[in-house]
Formats: C-alpha cells, sequence, structure tokens
C-alpha cells in the first residue's frame, strides 16, 4: 500500500500495541534483562499493560530454586519497571539515544501474593498516577491469569547517567 499526501505514517506513540522490535526501540535492556515481550495495550498519559513469558530457559531459573523454579520478586518488580519506563519514553518522547534512563526512586506499599513458575504469562499493567519534572509516579500490577502476583507504588526519576554520577559524586 503506497502513502498518500493526506496519510502519515502511524508514530511510536500512535500506536497501542508493540511487539518486541519496538519494545527494544524503546527500552536499552537487553537479554538477560529485558523482562518484557510485548505491549498489549497503551493509553497516552494513562496507562501500559506488557506481558512476561516466562519460560524455564531464563537464566534465573538455575539457581532460584532450581527443583522448584521460581522467579525472584525482585525480577517480577524489575519487570513492572520496565514496563514504566515503556509508559514514561512513550509519554515524554524521549529515546534511548538521548542517554536518558528511567531509574528507580522508590518502591512502596510492595506486596507479593503469588508464585511465578515457568508456562506462566506475567501481565504487567502501569498506572501513571502523576508526574512531574522529571519524577514519574506508578500504580503497577504484575498478575497471571486473574490472580495477582506482585504489586506496588514506584516512583522513578528520568535522567541522564552523566546527571546521575554528577549527582553522587556532589554528595561524596
Amino acid at each position: 500500500m503506497s502513502e498518500t499526501s493526506s496519510e502519515k505514517p502511524c508514530t511510536l506513540n500512535q500506536k497501542t500495541t508493540f511487539e518486541i522490535r519496538d519494545v527494544m526501540r524503546l527500552l536499552t535492556h537487553r537479554y538477560p534483562f529485558l523482562l518484557v515481550d510485548r505491549v498489549i495495550d497503551y493509553r497516552l498519559g494513562k496507562s501500559l499493560t506488557a506481558i512476561k513469558n516466562v519460560t524455564f530457559n531464563e537464566p534465573f531459573f538455575v539457581g532460584h530454586f532450581p527443583l522448584v523454579p521460581t522467579m525472584p520478586g525482585v525480577l517480577m518488580l524489575e519487570a513492572l519497571a520496565q514496563a514504566c519506563g515503556l509508559l514514561a519514553v512513550l509519554d515524554s518522547g524521549v529515546r534511548p539515544e538521548s542517554g536518558h534512563i528511567l531509574y528507580f526512586a522508590g518502591i512502596d506499599e510492595g506486596r507479593f501474593k503469588r508464585v511465578v513458575i515457568p508456562g506462566d504469562q506475567l501481565t504487567l499493567h502501569v498506572e501513571l498516577l502523576k508526574t512531574k519534572r522529571n519524577v514519574w509516579k506508578f500504580k503497577t500490577v504484575a498478575s497471571v491469569g486473574k490472580e495477582v502476583a506482585c504489586e506496588a507504588l514506584m516512583t522513578c526519576v528520568l535522567k541522564h547517567p552523566d546527571e546521575a554520577k554528577s549527582a553522587s559524586e556532589a554528595s561524596a
């Protein structure tokens, strides 16, 4: 299909779903630490829902618990944080090539309610509560089917690594 003068190509922030290649264009994470496989719903300025397919051949299962493979809770939080990062970059227009990264600034009211095992599909839902300058606050829930596996309120800050380094050097 050819593009006419009235048709415009779809930009990333006009889409509501994203496959893995889109996710990799939006996040700097790579194997073995990219924990979002697909975005299944995106609402500008409001929310994002993504999925993580949990498979036995993930590197963390070798040591977390070999006879009873269980996804570590901190990795569920990391998957949620990556979903927050996707929402933030889509809403802000900031792209990885700018060098900016969405860093954790706080995790509140974190709860783990269900074990996640190989074969599960983890649904990651993040809702933007508020943003002020470079600080973003999210309500996050990771679930398997209708069961909540993990939930937390997350605060993140969008910074360039050089700014983060300068701040740590100044406080030393």
